[in-house]
């Protein structure tokens, strides 16, 4: 029988419990294994550890250093994302020196973000996640699926020019899929837009605190402009193949929205800063924070909990867990109060000291190199696990239920973002609408990330327009000059391609006493917490179902990869069986084992 037969009969057979783990599944950020318990008998996962073995350590040997190059080394901190970084240290620094950055400065870095977005969205979304998708793999995996796809119509053909489901699979099958190859000339080139306004990809040359070093001539915003209509097609096409695909796997597979189902916990910290309105004092960050063209927000089952950055930055709290570090909680504090007067827990980045401490992985103890960053909500008086969607799914939500964001090009109504994007080479004028999800799981995850791109290419038309305005009023300043303090604070609330990004500096004797760059994979990589709450890794694989039709001998683990995936744990290079077919561990009888998914 297949797994869906065997759900829908509503008996639990004696489990059959086999170990299988993911180790390495590595990433730019570090190394990732994925240990998991499962249950072929009943086709599920019951138990699941994530593990990171690699240990970084940049807010040890920041400490010391000049402040002005915090940029410049934490973009190396990532691979691939490394602007995040920099533009987010350079956030965290105006506040800390004072100053803001020119408008065309604003609008150059925005350019420079839209644009990684778009590149590092399409190469990971068609040239690795929908790996777990492609022709190939379902063959592998789910050979029943395959042959409906095959006598599946399209609903969205006529735009994508695809006749059948199998056919976009085909399409996207590694190395010889013809969208598998499309997206490929689509990264280059939105990286050579990315390079136009930031310099390089992907350790920015030209991004600084208190502005940027790219020349703002008209012929950069042209060269810009000419590239992003050229791939205006491409996104309206992916947007299309995503949802055919992903509402096919909802009717092939009835329950598949399981997988990879959590709570609605998301996390989105805001993107792109509004030169009109944003200052970057701390004193009016709540007001520059709602600004943003993507908006802050906390969402807790599906309502928003807050959208100021200011209750934000006080909520952020580091747990050590089941992680590879001493406690740091009897130190002499670095931030007692914020500047606003509220008082700063010990557990905030800003007082946060990394204390090292190897040993050996234990999955009853401690077994990551990742801590537990989590959000303190004070009405419940829980350490939220909060996770960022994958980016996306986190961005998407919070700006729609915010309600705030209004431009030419894109419009949230509460319920839904509207994307509006121009004619391009083969389509008219396209408006495209997200709405918000039943769910927060693996397909919403990843069917978030082309309407991203698309959101990513419509707000750049804004920038554009904004820079342009800029440059023939003859307003083409890009810098701020300023002095480095002798103390201060400071802190930076951005996006990086994966979600949640914040930087968190204290600056004594105008040296950095104190540095921590929280990026989006500890928060989506963090092992259980002091209180045994699972990170959302872990949380969204223990207790999905499986739906792969091969048993323990030739598993393959796509659903279980397809859930680690739509997180976007920063850049899949590989992944190994560790130990081949599995190895049973006990086969017992009991009818509760790992049920309940919430």
């Amino acid at each position: 029988m297949t797994a869906t037969a065997d759900r829908s009969t509503g008996a639990r057979k004696p489990a059959q419990i086999v170990e299988m783990s993911w180790d390495p599944i590595t990433r730019i950020i570090g190394n990732l294994g994925i240990y998991t318990k499962i249950d072929f008998a009943n086709r599920e996962v019951t138990e699941c550890h994530s593990t990171s073995s690699l240990f970084r350590g940049y807010s040890v040997f920041l400490k010391g250093k000049d402040p002005r190059d915090a940029g410049f080394i934490t973009s190396r901190i990532c691979g691939i994302c490394g602007d995040n970084h920099t533009t987010c240290s350079d956030y965290a620094q105006q506040m800390a020196y004072g100053i803001k950055p020119p408008p065309l400065a604003e609008s150059i870095v925005n350019l420079g973000e839209a644009a990684e977005y778009m590149f590092d969205h399409t190469i990971f979304q068609d040239n690795l996640v929908f790996v777990d998708f492609c022709e190939a793999m379902v063959k592998a995996t789910n050979p029943g699926v395959l042959a409906r796809a095959e006598r599946t119509e399209a609903p969205n053909g006529h735009i994508h020019g695809y006749r059948t489901i199998a056919d976009i699979m085909r399409a996207f099958n590694p190395f010889e899929g013809e969208v598998y190859k499309q997206a490929l000339k689509v990264s280059r080139i939105t990286r050579e837009m990315f390079c136009l306004m930031e310099g390089r990809h992907v350790h920015p040359s030209t991004l600084y605190p208190g502005g940027v070093g790219t020349q703002p001539t008209p012929t950069t915003f042209t060269d810009y402009l000419s590239r992003l209509l050229r791939v205006l097609d491409f996104i309206k096409q992916a947007v299309a193949m995503n949802d055919d695909v992903f509402d096919f796997f909802y009717e092939a597979l009835p329950g598949y929205e399981e997988v990879g189902r959590r709570r609605i916990l998301l996390g989105c910290w805001g993107a792109w800063q509004n030169p009109d309105v944003c200052d970057y004092r701390y004193a009016t960050m709540n007001d520059w924070g709602k600004a943003m063209y993507v908006t802050p927000g906390v969402i807790v089952d599906g309502r928003l909990v807050t959208n100021n950055l200011v209750d934000i930055n006080l909520g952020l709290r580091i747990l050590l867990g089941s992680s590879f570090y001493e406690d740091w909680t009897a130190e002499e504090p670095f931030v007692t109060r914020d500047p606003l007067g509220n008082p700063v827990d010990i557990r905030h980045p800003w007082n946060q000291t990394t204390l090292p401490q190897p040993q050996k992985r234990d999955f009853d103890g401690n077994y990551s190199w990742v801590m537990s960053p989590r959000w303190y909500d004070r009405d419940t008086d829980r350490h939220l696990a909060l996770d960022t969607g994958g980016g996306p799914l986190a961005r998407l939500w919070s700006t729609a239920l915010n309600g705030l964001v209004d431009t030419p090009y894109i419009k949230a109504t509460g319920h839904s973002v509207r994307i509006s994007l121009p004619k391009s080479e083969k389509l008219p004028e396209t408006t495209l609408e997200w709405t918000i999800p039943q769910w927060s799981n693996t397909i919403e995850r990843d069917r978030a990330r082309p309407y991203f791109v698309a959101y990513a290419a419509a707000m750049a038309f804004t920038f554009l327009d904004q820079a342009m305005g800029l440059v023939r009023s003859g307003d083409t300043r890009t810098f701020t000059d300023f002095e480095v303090p002798d103390e201060a604070i400071g802190c930076g609330f951005h996006e990086a391609v994966r979600g949640v990004l914040s930087h968190h500096l204290v600056i004594k004797d105008k040296k950095i006493a104190n540095y921590h760059p929280y990026p989006p994979t500890p928060w989506n990589a963090s092992p259980r917490d002091i209180h045994g709450t699972p990170g959302p890794y872990e949380d969204a694989v223990q207790g999905q179902p499986i739906f792969e039709e091969n048993g323990p001998d030739d598993f393959k683990g796509v659903d279980i990869m397809r859930t680690v995936r739509s997180f976007d744990p920063c850049l899949p290079c590989g992944v190994h069986m560790y130990l081949g077919g599995g190895k049973e561990l006990r086969t017992v009888h009991s009818p509760t084992f790992g049920a309940g998914h919430g």
